[in-house]
């Protein structure tokens, strides 16, 4: 009997192991599963997420590179809009999916970096809810104005701006949007006062300009580049610190009398938070591959859009930090509220 309890403890030691291989066993085969639903992605359509309608350098973006990666994965990609409250709706719809892979956003400053400071009531933590992949492109923006209207350059305008404050208007794609932001800053410097009209998107602001219903737009390059060249709108400056290829003879802000003026937006593929480190490593090295693609670059650089890419999922997250700080500090700077 002296080994009666030598015994027991053997019994209680044999069985916590067999039960510890039972517990785990599954875990190894859950695991396992998982890494090849991974290594098999996808295996049916993906969705994007876009923010803002059709026509806007989002959206424009989007599809090209949908349509690429369809290519390369052997998959759909199907880009779907909800555009309102300047990219928020979109954002709030993704960060609520299943975080599997199939549902992905195109992130943008103004969702990621700028309204999480302008908008009080967000269904979405810009912070927390969001998985980085990888930038995709910085767009340039262009300040433009109706062919009659009497300015030959921005600093033309805006002397007249001075002259008459709050009488001329400009449109944005929506409060607290970039367009916002970077034509506040720009007025600003100016000393100038003009009233904001906000739109849902690119394209009704910009035919709101050319039949006089608005005054101008500070609005990205990809957007209204083909009107500038068509001659529909005028361009005055562009917020880039070195002109543009595309349009050379359009001078910058900086050479107009505000040196160090760089200003414009990024664009980055994100997932919902949580999504599989595979997938997300993996959709990162197809879209950098893309993006490595002579035509491709080509073809964003015909559009207005430079491209520019993070060597990981990581780097990007670094960059949406610093850029949801800076742009927080302009939004407190200018006191901009959804109500405005």
């Amino acid at each position: 009997m002296r080994n009666a309890p030598h015994i027991a403890f053997a019994r209680r030691r044999r069985l916590a192991a067999a039960l510890a291989l039972a517990t785990t066993a599954p875990l190894w085969a859950v695991s396992a599963a998982a890494q090849a639903q991974d290594a098999a992605y996808p295996t049916k359509p993906v969705t994007i997420l876009v923010g803002f309608p059709p026509g806007t350098a989002t959206d424009t973006v989007a599809r090209m590179l949908s349509e690429r990666l369809a290519q390369r994965m052997g998959q759909q990609f199907i880009v779907e809009n909800k555009p309102g409250a300047g990219g928020s709706i979109a954002a709030g719809l993704g960060a609520r999916a299943k975080p599997d892979g199939y549902t992905l956003m195109i992130g943008a400053s103004a969702p990621q970096a700028i309204n999480p400071h302008v908008y009080p009531n967000l269904n979405y933590d810009a912070r927390k809810d969001f998985a980085p992949i990888g930038l995709i492109t910085w767009l340039p923006y262009l300040f433009v104005v109706s062919p009659d209207n009497p300015a030959g350059n921005l600093k033309d305008f805006l002397a007249t701006a001075k002259a008459k404050p709050n009488q001329l208007t400009y449109a944005t794609t929506g409060i607290g949007t970039t367009s916002h932001l970077v034509t506040a800053v720009l007025l600003s410097k100016a000393g100038a006062a003009m009233v904001h009209v906000p739109y849902k998107g690119s394209s009704q602001a910009q035919t709101d300009i050319v039949g006089g219903r608005t005054t101008a737009t500070f609005d990205t390059m990809v957007s209204s580049l083909a009107m500038v060249k068509s001659g529909r709108l005028k361009a005055l400056a562009v917020s880039t610190p070195e002109r543009v290829a595309m349009l050379p003879d359009v001078p910058t802000v900086a050479e107009q009398g505000f040196p160090g003026f760089d200003m414009g937006a990024w664009l980055g593929l994100i997932a919902p938070a949580g999504i599989p480190p595979a997938i997300q490593d993996r959709l990162a090295r197809e879209m950098n591959a893309v993006l490595a693609d002579a035509t491709v670059r080509e073809r964003l650089g015909d559009l207005g859009a430079q491209v520019r890419t993070t060597p990981t999922p990581a780097a990007f997250g670094a960059m949406m930090k610093n850029e949801y700080e800076s742009w927080g500090a302009i939004v407190r700077d200018f006191n901009v509220k959804a109500t405005d």
